[in-house]
Parts: structure tokens; sequence; C-alpha cells
């Protein structure tokens, strides 16, 4: 399952936002991944999303496969579009 979701917080995916990002996505056992610029990371992995270097207005597409692929999708998406409670 996947969703692409718009990063809508002034300053991005930076530390504080991707640390709750992974500990979100850790939370369900399918393996959960983001695509953006021709890159696709483990979700769970906080190297991977800072690595992105994710900014406000850029699209992203959460991607989960497994037991829980779609409450995970649907958590990751409502979290980003919360704009990380910035």
């Amino acid at each position: 399952m996947e969703k692409v979701v718009v990063i809508k917080n002034e300053t991005g995916l930076h530390a504080r936002p991707a640390g709750m990002f992974v500990k979100k996505a850790s939370e369900f056992t399918s393996t959960v991944e983001v695509k953006c610029k021709g890159k696709v990371v483990n979700a769970k992995s906080i190297m991977g999303i800072m690595s992105l270097g994710l900014g406000k207005g850029e699209e992203v597409t959460i991607c989960a496969a497994g037991a829980d692929e779609e409450a995970a999708v649907n958590a990751l998406v409502e979290l980003v579009e919360s704009g990380f409670g910035e």
C-alpha cells in the first residue's frame, strides 16, 4: 500500500520531525519505505530519512507491505499532514 503526501511544516523534515517519523514507523511490523527524488529509504532509519533532505512542499510517497501496512501508511500520512506539531 502507498500514499503520496506533501511536507507541510516550514522547516521541512529536520532532526526532530524526522525522529518523530522514524519512531512512528517503528511501531509497525510492516516494511515501511519513503520514496522521494528518485531515492527509496527505510522509514525506520533516521539516517535514511535525514538523507532525503526533505523541505516544505516536497511530495513523498510512503509505502508499506505487511500485516499492518494500511495502519502504518495512514499513521505516517497523518503525522506528516499535521506538520509534526510545528
